[in-house]
């Protein structure tokens, strides 16, 4: 009995340990544009910001078109980033927030890039 108390308690530490290993490591939004199909992603512990959206193809099945992360919207410096929509029914940014120091960024897709702006507080 004492040897089989052993091996679940060692597979309860195993399942903990992988716990965060397998957390998602990417957060998605909508942009709040009424009107526009877009979608951003955030790496949440770098912080990049990437966006895909659906764009109609002349005569036949639509296609998705995503947009790579452009001038500063690359790798941050390591911590909790999240993406909060604004309430703005014509914006089509998203604020990247760094949920440990509270800065903030705008980033938006210019030029075929998910372009950001400085953080700031």
């Amino acid at each position: 009995m004492e040897k089989l108390v052993r091996l679940v308690a060692a597979s309860g530490l195993c399942i903990a340990a992988v716990g965060p290993a397998i957390a998602a490591p990417f957060e998605f939004a909508p942009a709040p544009q009424t009107d526009l199909n877009r979608v951003y992603r955030i790496d949440k512990a770098t912080g990049e910001v990437g966006a895909c959206q659906f764009q109609l193809k002349e005569g036949g099945v639509g296609m998705t078109i995503c947009f790579a992360a452009g001038e500063g919207a690359g790798p941050q410096a390591p911590s909790d980033y999240q993406l909060v929509p604004s309430r703005h029914e014509r914006e089509g940014g998203i604020f990247r927030v760094n949920i440990r120091t509270g800065e903030m960024s705008v980033c938006y897709v210019f030029d075929d890039k998910v372009v950001c702006t400085p953080q700031a507080k």
